[in-house]
């Protein structure tokens, strides 16, 4: 069996990652990017311009595009890497023909704002791409120590088992080990949650709350995230495996967390816009928590965490007092 044509969309620091990742076992990999100075720079200098610099590539071993759509009909196993805002703006030219021919595996742990959707389910109906052609590639992970080559684990979850295996293998290597899981509804919308309270997190740092604050802000935030995954899609999971708790851990204490780096600005007083130009990076939690208390009015789940973020970005409420009023709902 032929190797399959592996595309890489974004140009982020996962999706750079992510390409050094596939390109430990794959002879060849799509590439697309949006900027064109950036393929060109790319190209003559073997490392990306603006995020994981210490990466370098044989770009020889890379196709490079500029078009999505010409980058996906020369694929067959896409990997989505953008920030979730964007996708949809990413995606929109491209048609249902193209795109539910293909095996899609979303590397994004965030909700497409335009359409309140997670990116499995925003696939589904706008695309109508087969649920079994879907997957997720989630933590615990940070791109910046898959750069470093540091230990890692991820977890790759589509209910064709032998999807994800088959991802699996062409990014296991030396320093990072993946499991495989047909969970994709949890292990997407958990991702999603850990943002928010990685923000959480941070809002507290920025606050001068200390670690045994944030021990039990996380150790409540995993049963807030239980409740909801179970609610939205209710089988039998373990929610202290990895792809959940270990995903929530790594977000909520890493340096690297951009979430948690975004809660603390706001902690200190930042405005939301300010802290985000300042930033120069997309915090997904920013977006995902005003769709997950939009989807949350269907489900009426007890999230007190998710809303205390809700309203201190969306509401302008005072962090200090809504984290005041959170502390009396933990335990």
């Amino acid at each position: 069996m032929s190797e399959p044509k592996i595309a890489i969309i974004g140009s982020g620091s996962w999706a750079t990652a992510l390409a050094k990742l596939f390109l430990n076992n794959c002879a060849q990999i799509n590439w697309y990017i949006r900027n064109q100075n950036d393929i060109d720079f790319l190209k003559t200098q073997n490392t990306n311009p603006k995020y994981l610099s210490s990466v370098t590539f044989n770009t020889t071993k890379i196709t490079f595009f500029n078009n999505v759509n010409a980058c996906i009909q020369n694929s067959d196993i896409i990997i989505l890497a953008v920030p979730s805002a964007f996708l949809h703006d990413e995606l929109k030219h491209c048609t249902t023909d193209l795109l539910k021919t293909k095996i899609i595996f979303s590397a994004i742990k965030g909700i497409v704002p335009q359409h309140n959707l997670i990116v499995g389910d925003y696939l589904q109906t706008v695309f109508n791409v087969p649920i079994t052609n879907i997957g997720v590639i989630t933590g615990p992970c940070h791109a910046e120590e898959v750069a470093l080559e540091k230990l890692s684990y991820l977890t790759i979850a589509c209910q064709e088992i032998n999807y994800a295996q088959q991802v699996s293998k062409l990014i296991n290597c030396r320093y990072l080990y993946c499991s495989t899981s047909d969970d994709i509804y949890g292990t997407e919308y958990s991702a999603v949650l850990k943002n928010v309270v990685a923000v959480a997190g941070g809002i507290c740092h920025g606050l001068g709350y200390g670690d045994n604050f944030l021990a039990v802000l996380v150790s409540n935030a995993i049963q807030e995230i239980e409740r909801f995954v179970y609610k939205v899609h209710p089988i039998n999971r373990d929610i202290k495996d990895s792809a959940y708790l270990g995903d929530l851990l790594v977000t909520s204490y890493s340096q690297f967390s951009r979430n948690r780096m975004f809660g603390t600005m706001l902690g200190k007083g930042y405005g939301v816009k300010q802290a985000q130009v300042e930033m120069n990076m997309i915090a997904e939690g920013y977006y995902a928590v005003k769709c997950v208390h939009e989807i949350n009015e269907k489900y009426n789940v007890n999230m007190p965490i998710t809303e205390a973020v809700y309203n201190i970005i969306y509401l302008n409420k005072s962090a200090k007092q809504q984290m005041i009023e959170l502390s009396k709902k933990l335990s």
